[in-house]
């Protein structure tokens, strides 16, 4: 069975090598176009400086939609359009944390999106540690009840901490808790809280929740850890208002031979209230939208279809890519590849895939065109979360990966703005989603068959 194996692949791997040469000018003509691109900065610029955050349901979010649709017109796209999506509303008000003893402190945090309110005056309690979910449980109902549980788990990676982040709240309500804070999930800097979303468990109490700051999270954790009692007022102004109407966002590069058959690219348009999602997800928006229009300028019109997808309310529901696959419905058979960007725009490195054994090697033999700018590196498992709703049916699935050096950092954060995009970086995203999408467009076979 070994030995088989190895000739099935060996059978995969000679034609796929031989696949990448008909496409090394096309692929070349794009590098160089895209790094030497400046429209895709000024959209970045646009988007992150002018709009500002867009939060699902807020202003800034419905002036993205319309701008983003309008300046893809004036890009050259087809079949622009901005199917409507309802979204939650969620608005987090003004919010605060005070260490009211032993002593006076501003604790700096950020509410949980989805958050409840606090009453008017605040909640005043003591705080309770736990250093994780177990010793939670060990903890009790009766040193729980009444107070504010504080989930004191250092980061180290973003699984293990978001699952504080989503579930932390009704877990401690469970115990009777009047509220929860945690450590944030990312890397701690400048004391700086990092958001997202939690999930309320049904037939549980809704407590407020919030994220903290580092060195404020150490200050608790030093006092509660030396026996110090710790009480704190906890203010959150946090409402979670009716569904919103809007929509996302849709352009296209008609395929010259096979209009029917796609390849979806994109990132979600959405953001968190902090900052203003340069990195998350603004660059796996302009990104991909820039190589199409790159395609345009160099007159390379594939095959197939290359779609532009701007997917709604990635960050707190999940809206857009459930929407997007409700309105392609039985068209999904002709989908042939998804690749999202949404893990920032450092520099890339390659791409994660989820695809058969051929359309591996296929993919591999692809990437090696983009070796020249260090972003040829194929790795098993890829995909996204908008992405999710049409390859969990089947449709192979990739996610542009990068160095991740300091995304962790700006995450979910108020640091998440445009300064924090290099150029150069940003350029090299451009490229490598404009080759991998450009061939998979192109090539005479769908991939994988």
């Amino acid at each position: 069975m070994r030995i088989l194996g190895s000739l099935l692949l060996l059978s995969f791997a000679l034609p796929a090598q031989e696949l990448k040469e008909p496409y090394r000018a096309a692929a070349q003509k794009l590098i160089d176009a895209a790094l030497k691109d400046e429209g895709g900065m000024e959209k970045m610029a646009w988007l992150c400086d002018r709009i500002g955050h867009r939060l699902s349901g807020s202003k800034g979010y419905d002036q993205a939609v319309q701008w983003a649709a309008e300046q893809m017109k004036r890009d050259g796209l087809e079949n622009v359009a901005t199917p409507p999506v309802k979204i939650p509303h969620w608005v987090r008000g003004q919010e605060s944390l005070e260490m009211v003893e032993p002593r006076r402190q501003a604790i700096a945090m950020m509410g949980l999106g989805g958050s409840v309110a606090t009453p008017k005056e605040g909640i005043t309690a003591e705080v309770v540690a736990a250093k994780d979910f177990e010793h939670l449980k060990a903890l009790g109902r009766e040193k729980v009840a009444g107070k504010i549980v504080f989930f004191d788990v250092p980061f180290e990676s973003y699984r293990k901490s978001v699952a504080y982040r989503g579930t932390g709240a009704s877990a401690a309500a469970k115990l009777g808790a009047v509220g929860m804070i945690m450590r944030s999930a990312g890397v701690a800097t400048r004391n700086q809280p990092h958001t997202g979303s939690l999930r309320y468990e049904e037939g549980v109490a809704k407590v407020p929740a919030a994220a903290l700051g580092e060195e404020d999270a150490q200050l608790l954790s030093r006092l509660l850890s030396g026996g110090v009692a710790v009480k704190v007022n906890l203010k959150m102004e946090a409402q979670t208002l009716p569904d919103h109407d809007s929509a996302q966002v849709i352009g296209e590069l008609r395929g010259r031979e096979k209009p029917e058959e796609v390849i979806v690219i994109g990132g979600h348009l959405d953001s968190w209230d902090a900052g203003t999602g340069a990195h998350d997800d603004a660059s796996g928006c302009i990104a991909p939208w820039q190589a199409v229009v790159l395609m345009k300028k160099l007159g390379l019109r594939p095959r197939r279809t290359i779609r532009v997808v701007l997917f709604a309310n990635e960050e707190n529901g999940l809206r857009g890519g459930n929407a997007y696959r409700a309105m392609i419905g039985a068209e999904i058979k002709n989908h042939v590849a998804a690749i999202e960007m949404d893990g920032g725009a450092e520099k890339p490195v390659g791409f994660g895939v989820t695809a058969n054994e051929k359309a591996m090697a296929q993919v591999t033999a692809i990437g090696a065109l983009l070796d020249p700018i260090g972003a040829g590196k194929i790795t098993a498992g890829g995909g996204g979360a908008d992405i999710g709703p049409i390859t969990r049916e089947g449709v192979p699935a990739f996610g542009l990966r990068t160095v991740g050096e300091r995304y962790w950092e700006w995450h979910h954060t108020a640091a998440d703005t445009l300064d924090k995009i290099v150029p150069e970086d940003f350029r090299k995203n451009i490229a490598a989603i404009a080759v991998m999408s450009y061939v998979l467009a192109e090539m005479p076979e769908r991939l994988g068959q």
